[in-house]
């Protein structure tokens, strides 16, 4: 069940709306372009508003059409209507080509658009955003799993293009299609994993684990405070995580449940290294200075695992954001210039398919 909302955008000559008469010819010739797909509209109202904007409302028996008519010459309407399926369409795509067509054979404008019904409050949430905060729909059709840890809201919610995917707190983190991401993250192809003792800081889902313990290493040490996350994953995410979790010691890994800061101090105090140290944990943040909590968070890691890295050949391998985001990148960049051990950078990327977008992802050698 939810409400549907299709947004039905124009421009015209900013005279066809600032003129009284030209804005009722307007109007009048709008409605019955509309109604094929609404029904027959009954005026409610047409009032002015602030800035010289205008606003006009219809309605049928089954919908409404809302209508703002801005000063500058864009026309913004809206339709809506409730249906007890979710994906019930009363206007669909084709119908929505018709209607741009229509609209510009009308009015003589070079800009319509008829955007797809956006959902209104359906029980289950489709939408979430791009990095760079662009509207992404999914075709999800259940909640497998749900529950609020110590730290966060921990959903996975099946999707039929992408298979179960992991959100946590609102945001999508990993999904069944998504080994591009976890290859990514490793470097898959150019780096050597055999034989090396490996630190994963995060990584509860379980995906890098399983993809590195195939490449023979010494040992892998995960820590990942969420143990909700891991429960979770191994019950709805067999085929990203495998078995790994489902044995917290094995033969050449271990896994605790705990605080990745605190353990990588010690590890620090005992002069432990690492070949590598993944960081698994948050993305960067997109923000206009690389300040506040989450960026001092991504700093305090940064330092503290390239510390931890064996000199001249350890690496310090993260995940960062979406290639459209090249400010943020820069900034998280420019974080590797502060830490206290120097290091060599380098980015990659790999087109993660239920992101919808190339992802990034830094390997930092420290130096000699």
């Amino acid at each position: 069940m939810a409400g549907h909302s299709v947004p039905i955008d124009f421009r015209v000559n900013p005279a066809k709306i600032t003129n009284p008469v030209e804005r009722k010819t307007l109007l009048q010739d709008l409605v019955p372009v509309v109604e094929p797909f609404t029904g027959s509209l009954t005026e409610i109202s047409v009032s002015e508003v602030p800035g010289g904007n205008f606003v006009a409302l219809y309605a049928s028996d089954a919908m409404t059409f809302s209508v703002k008519l801005y000063a500058n010459g864009i026309v913004s309407g809206t339709v809506e209507y409730y249906t007890d399926q979710v994906n019930e369409h009363k206007i669909v795509n084709d119908d929505g080509r018709q209607l741009e067509r229509q609209l510009r054979e009308k009015f003589g404008c070079s800009v319509a658009k008829v955007l797809p019904a956006l959902k209104r409050a359906p029980v289950i949430n489709p939408y979430f955003t791009s990095s760079d905060d662009r509207i992404l729909e999914y075709d999800v059709d259940k909640i497998v799993f749900e529950k609020q840890s110590d730290f966060q809201k921990v959903q996975i919610c099946h999707t039929l293009s992408f298979g179960n995917i992991l959100v946590l707190d609102e945001l999508q983190n990993l999904a069944e299609s998504d080994l591009p991401y976890t290859h990514g993250l490793m470097n898959k192809e150019n780096e050597n994993f055999e034989g090396k003792e490996i630190l994963i800081l995060g990584g509860g889902d379980g995906a890098l684990l399983w993809e590195l313990l195939k490449e023979k290493p010494k040992f892998v040490t995960m820590i990942d405070i969420d143990e909700v996350v891991m429960d979770s994953c191994r019950k709805h995410m067999r085929s990203v995580c495998g078995d790994c979790l489902d044995n917290y010691d094995g033969p050449n890994y271990k896994i605790i449940v705990g605080d990745a800061i605190a353990y990588m101090k010690d590890y620090i105090e005992q002069n432990k290294s690492f070949d590598y140290v993944f960081g698994d944990l948050t993305d960067i943040p997109i923000s206009s200075s690389p300040r506040g909590e989450l960026w001092d968070f991504i700093r305090n890691i940064i330092n503290l695992g390239t510390k931890l890295l064996k000199p001249g050949t350890g690496k310090y391998m993260t995940h960062a954001i979406g290639s459209g985001c090249e400010n943020a990148l820069k900034m998280f960049e420019r974080q590797f210039s502060a830490v206290e051990v120097p290091v060599s950078i380098n980015r990659t990327s790999n087109f993660v398919p239920s992101f919808m977008e190339d992802w990034c992802f830094y390997q930092a050698t420290r130096k000699s």
